[in-house]
């Protein structure tokens, strides 16, 4: 299958889900495809579609068969396609602090041995990347980010290492992450955010979408443990700003 497909494969999932598949590999123009139709069955969604879930390269819905049959739903999906929707809305740009120091960037001596970059250009070179919004997946709240430069693309590691810290930043396999609930991990953890990108209290429940794009301030421990508080304290630490 090519990279990009000219018009989008629609492949069934079981008896209740319709995946609508527009390539195969992580590419800022498929994404753009995928948001665009998941901006438009959003805006005018057919009784029975229960959910959609973006992925990098392919838009998953959910339906209930006993209210819309699939044909419908390929018919409407087929239609969209043809009227080659955009997004219904510009991406945002987050500004997330983020702590590269210890104990935070716990993997930075590990990530500049295997690069063969000093710790401290891992750390500039992490911070002055612009990363893409493409997903989110695996855990909640588990966002996975496109846009890593190639020097930081090491690959994930052969075991996975102890649990991280919540609200972690991370790289693994030419991509970036920022994970919201301690687990074990192949990725290696290069920084924290005191940003909480996930919390099901708030609503809503997740404020970064898929499409938007974030950039990671660096701060220092002091100023991370104070943003922490103030987060905790149920005040947003993050920046919203326009994407250019």
């Amino acid at each position: 299958m090519s990279a990009a497909l000219d018009e989008p494969r629609l492949l069934d999932a079981g008896e209740a889900a319709l995946v609508v598949e527009y390539g195969s590999t992580v590419d800022p123009a498929i994404s753009d495809r995928v948001l665009a139709l998941d901006d438009a069955l959003g805006a005018d969604p057919p009784e029975g579609l229960r959910e959609r879930v973006p992925t990098y390269r392919s838009l998953m819905l959910h339906y209930d068969p006993l209210v819309l049959d699939r044909g419908t739903l390929a018919e409407r999906v087929r239609g969209l396609v043809a009227g080659a929707t955009a997004r219904a809305a510009s991406p945002i740009l987050w500004t997330l602090p983020c702590c590269y120091d210890a104990p935070h960037g716990e993997d930075v001596a590990q990530v500049a041995e295997r690069s063969g970059l000093s710790p401290e250009t891992v750390v500039s070179t992490h911070a002055a990347t612009t990363f893409r919004v493409y997903m989110y997946g695996f855990a909640p709240g588990f966002a996975y980010l496109g846009g890593l430069p190639q020097p930081l693309a090491v690959p994930r590691r052969a075991s996975p290492r102890p649990p991280h810290p919540r609200n972690a930043i991370m790289i693994g396999g030419g991509l970036a992450a920022v994970a919201t609930v301690p687990m074990p991990t192949g990725w290696y953890v290069i920084g924290a955010t005191p940003s909480r990108l996930y919390a099901p209290e708030r609503d809503p429940s997740f404020f970064v979408g898929a499409g938007d794009l974030i950039r990671f301030e660096p701060v220092d421990a002091a100023t991370f443990d104070a943003l922490t508080a103030r987060e905790a304290a149920g005040e947003p630490v993050a920046r919203r700003g326009e994407a250019r």
